[in-house]
């Protein structure tokens, strides 16, 4: 009797190499060479040693959530404040051995870099992003837990002082209330002026603070070299705060989401 379940797992062919013989293999063609395989490959635009990820989201409530994050970001309610809040986890303080070489015959003007480092340990980066002013409020810590959440979010919370806050950030687990209901706490102790609106799972790209940490990762991580954790943190804090006194300026946000699905109404009020 035959095994039901999953089929067994075949790997599929990518090279060259693996195409003309299993061409041959298959009866396909007596004999063929592999430059003969490339032209027709490239003739039908084949690509199989190249893969493009995609990533799905399975929230049934996708686009209602979409559509609701960006009418915040385009119409937000008057006398409110919305803050993308995120942490940027993982940031290493990496020490690289040898400089890198510039100067002129590189290819493309390219420095060329050694890849031998030292570590010298990680830093997480708490950050909130004002969608309106492009201000950034942030904070360095060496763990990523809720102690450290709620501790930034009361500094938030004593830089918006008065009227509506929206958060918007991802489905981590201690963003959620859990069992000690934190942020109901919070909120309550604030006099319920947050509100809390969550991305659909799979689509942290609708929260505005991680084009703010592709900014920190280009500019000011990529060709960093720091010796310890404390010349991490002051390089980013110090990039942040660059930005906020000279740089700041909201993103040009365009995607305006999409048509609801449901009738029901955006969380557009505290």
């Amino acid at each position: 009797m035959p095994r039901r379940g999953k089929p067994k797992y075949i790997p599929i062919t990518r090279t060259i190499e693996q195409v003309r013989r299993e061409a041959i293999a298959r009866g396909i063609v007596p004999t063929i060479g592999k430059t003969t395989v490339q032209r027709i490959l490239a003739q039908g635009a084949i690509r199989p040693h190249l893969v493009r990820g995609w990533l799905h989201s399975t929230d049934p409530q996708f686009r209602e959530k979409v559509t609701e994050i960006c009418d915040l970001y385009l119409n937000p309610p008057s006398g409110s404040t919305v803050l993308c809040v995120d942490e940027m986890t993982g940031v290493q303080a990496l020490e690289h051995r040898y400089p890198d070489h510039w100067g002129p015959g590189q290819p493309r003007g390219c420095p060329r870099r050694e890849w031998e480092y030292r570590r010298h340990g990680t830093q997480t980066v708490l950050a909130a992003f004002d969608v309106r002013t492009g201000h950034v409020v942030a904070t360095c810590s060496p763990t990523r837990k809720a102690k450290d959440l709620r501790r930034f979010m009361r500094t938030v919370a004593a830089q918006y002082p008065t009227g509506p806050v929206h958060i918007i950030w991802d489905n981590l687990n201690i963003h959620f209330d859990g069992p000690t209901q934190r942020w109901s706490r919070f909120n309550h102790r604030h006099g319920g002026r947050f509100v809390f609106h969550y991305t659909p799972k799979h689509a942290s790209w609708v929260s505005q603070i991680e084009l703010f940490f592709s900014i920190v990762h280009r500019q000011c991580l990529r060709h960093g070299d720091f010796h310890s954790v404390a010349e991490l943190r002051a390089a980013l804090l110090g990039f942040i705060d660059v930005w906020n006194t000279h740089r700041a300026h909201p993103f040009r946000w365009s995607f305006t989401g999409y048509p609801l699905q449901a009738e029901e109404p955006l969380a557009r009020t505290a």
